[in-house]
């Protein structure tokens, strides 16, 4: 039997390295020199993850014995979640690297602070108004650096990447707010397999995924993202999150884009310009200031 003392950090660390090396991996994805179209990809990674769900759900709903989640959570939470937060961000990755999509979509933890404040009624302390200002000033520095001086489309895509955390700060606060009792195995499985099926018609109607020349190194990629980076994490968070407190959880959100920022540099995605550095920093700051937990 493991050690539980060493077991909660264990899993925090295993989050961590896996969530921000998926950045990486979208990239290995969308940009080998088969180049998968981005909705057939993404629509490929959570079919696979919903299935491998679909699998380990029985075995789960030994232990998570919630009530089922109405049929319009989980619809919501496919369509934005899922769906609709994956395919912008695999558009905008196309052309963003690997560290700076990790680092722009860190405002994720920011919008569900904001949301906390604006629509379930909790009060924004004036620490947390500063995390804002830092975490916006991260923003600016970024898109102030390398991505103001491109000219391969990087702005523009950069900018249609921040509606991806957008969406999905809208469906997870629908979670949190009428989600909470119910079983968030149930609202994985669902919301994946519904999220799948909107990507797949999105496929065919934008892209030909019947003719995606699927090499061995993007399928590798495409089932690490599906089983490790999806099926995997979002059931071990879901399990921390019922028993860890989310100050604690949130130093996820302070490590993985600087893990992603490292990784696109050691790999070649991307270049560690001062302007990339010091946003890095301001956002992660940022975001300590937010979410802590008053003392």
């Amino acid at each position: 039997m493991p050690n539980r003392s060493l077991l909660v950090p264990s899993l925090i660390a295993m989050l961590c390295l896996i969530w921000g090396s998926t950045w990486w991996a979208i990239r290995l994805c969308l940009c080998l020199e088969d180049r998968q179209p981005p909705l057939s990809s993404a629509a490929m990674r959570f079919l696979v993850a919903g299935l491998v769900m679909a699998a380990v759900v029985p075995l789960l709903r030994r232990v998570d014995r919630a009530p089922p989640p109405p049929t319009w959570l989980w619809l919501v939470c496919g369509a934005t979640n899922f769906a609709g937060s994956y395919g912008v961000l695999y558009v905008a990755e196309q052309t963003v690297p690997s560290g700076v999509a990790a680092v722009l979509w860190a405002i994720f933890p920011l919008l569900m602070a904001g949301s906390g404040v604006f629509v379930l009624g909790e009060r924004m302390r004036v620490v947390q108004g500063l995390g804002f200002l830092v975490s916006f000033l991260g923003i600016v520095v970024v898109f102030a650096g390398d991505l103001g001086k491109s000219e391969n489309g990087a702005l523009g895509a950069a900018l249609l990447l921040l509606l991806s955390p957008l969406v999905s700060a809208f469906g997870t606060t629908l979670v949190k707010k009428y989600g909470q009792s119910t079983s968030s195995v149930l609202l994985n499985r669902n919301g994946m397999l519904f999220g799948a099926l909107l990507l797949v018609i999105g496929a065919f109607a934008f892209e030909s995924p019947l003719q995606v020349a699927w090499t061995l190194k993007g399928t590798l990629a495409n089932l690490y993202l599906a089983v490790f980076g999806t099926a995997l994490t979002f059931g071990t968070y879901f399990w921390l999150l019922q028993r860890v407190s989310a100050s604690r959880l949130s130093l996820i959100s302070y490590v993985t884009p600087v893990l992603a920022v490292v990784l696109g540099v050691v790999v070649g995605d991307g270049e560690l310009s001062l302007a990339l550095a010091i946003g890095t920093l301001l956002v992660v700051m940022g975001i300590v200031l937010v979410v802590q937990k008053r003392q």
